[in-house]
Parts: C-alpha cells; structure tokens; sequence
C-alpha cells in the first residue's frame, strides 16, 4: 500500500476499526527505550499522510514524543461480523488491521473545523453525565505526519489481498 495513492482505502479501513472498537493504539517509545501504547479514542485522519488527536488525558505519550518524535498507530477491525465472515470464507476481503508509522508534532489549538468534527464524532453521547466531564474542553491537538502503512498480514487468510 502507498501511504498517499491508497489514502482512501486507509481512512476506510481506519473508519471501520474505529466503528469496532472505538480507539486506536499509539505505540511511542519512552526515554528509557522501551516501547509504550496508548489508547487513543480521538485519533482523526486528514488529508493524505496526516492527522490529528485531541491531547488530553495521555500522560506519557507527551514526555516521550518530546524526546522521540516517532509514533505508530494501530487501526483493527475487531468487528465480530467482519471476523465471522472472514473466517467462514477462509480469507479476508479487506486488510483486518494496518499500521501507521510517522512522527507527532507539536501540539496547538484546535482549529474550528477540528472541533466540529470531534464533536461530530461524540455527539451521540451528548446526553451522558460523561460527555461533559470528559470531552466539553477538548481543545488541544497533536499534529500525525505519517510516512509509511503496513498491513497487518495473518498467514494464508490475508495471501489474497
């Protein structure tokens, strides 16, 4: 996959690992050289080989970025039904996972259009006592530039794609 060329196709299959599971993973490496992950459920791809996330309650992944910038990102379509039918079929007919690798910039304001967006993105939760402890100030962002995707490749039932 070319990270520019197959930009569609990653957001697709991002779109549906995040309809899955509703979070991503961010693997960063810490000052010591051990690796961490981080949940992440803010994550937004934009234009090709980039994207955001709302920076808010990560602790370490802001200390490690500031001395390692490079980040990748796991996107898996945990959905049960697309497993099912995958394993039913004995292939899959879309890539199950993929990876992003770049680096994290720095974090700013979040822009207009990036609130609306996630607020998009959350407002179906907008009647919960949880909607506002967690997500009423989301402000800040951290700029993704990516440059490379890997699929996640499982033996014989991903041969075909």
């Amino acid at each position: 996959m070319d990270i520019h060329q197959d930009w569609h196709q990653i957001r697709r299959i991002f779109a549906q690992s995040f309809s899955s599971s509703s979070h991503y993973a961010i693997a960063s490496i810490g000052e010591d050289g051990l690796p961490h992950v981080t949940p992440i459920g803010s994550l937004m791809l934009t234009e090709p080989g980039k994207g955001i996330f709302f920076e808010k309650f990560t602790r370490q992944l802001p200390t490690n970025i500031s001395h390692n910038a490079s980040i990748c990102v796991l996107a898996v379509n945990s959905g049960r039904w697309f497993w099912f039918k995958s394993l039913l079929r004995g292939g899959f007919d879309n890539w199950p996972a993929l990876k992003l690798k770049g680096v994290a910039g720095e974090r700013r304001e979040a822009s207009e259009e990036e609130c609306k967006r996630w607020f998009k993105r959350v407002n179906a939760m907008s009647f919960t006592k949880g909607y506002d402890l967690m997500w009423k100030d989301m402000c800040q962002v951290r700029e993704l530039q990516f440059h490379s995707v890997e699929p996640v490749k499982i033996g014989a039932m991903t041969r075909g794609l």
